[in-house]
């Protein structure tokens, strides 16, 4: 069983900054029993600068056994960046979606 897990999805330019989704997640994540890195409280202040929020997350990534990919990273400079960071190190990716009425799915990217 993985025991760290860190949340990486797209936030700039999106309602709230995406943090209900990261939020959700580090919650479902938790309920199951595993510790999770969320950039989200991570870096919880809307106007720091994306440099600064980079570094910090990167300190926390790769901490990190698996990082769960929120919908829409591949779009997301950061998400893209923490992704390769984590493949390159070996950790585990796993994008998560949305089926039907909301329900959940777990996919490891090809």
């Amino acid at each position: 069983m993985t025991a760290r897990w860190y949340i990486a999805g797209p936030m700039t330019g999106l309602p709230e900054l995406n943090f209900p989704a990261f939020h959700a997640r580090a919650a479902e994540l938790r309920a199951a029993g595993f510790e999770v890195e969320n950039p989200a409280e991570i870096n919880a202040d809307p106007k720091a600068k994306w440099e600064d929020c980079m570094k910090a997350d990167i300190a926390r990534l790769v901490t990190c056994d698996a990082v769960l990919l929120l919908p829409g990273w591949e779009k997301s400079r950061g998400a893209r960046l923490e992704a390769h960071i984590a493949q390159e190190l070996g950790l585990q990716l796993v994008a998560y979606h949305l089926e039907g009425a909301g329900s959940p799915r777990a996919e490891v990217p090809a």
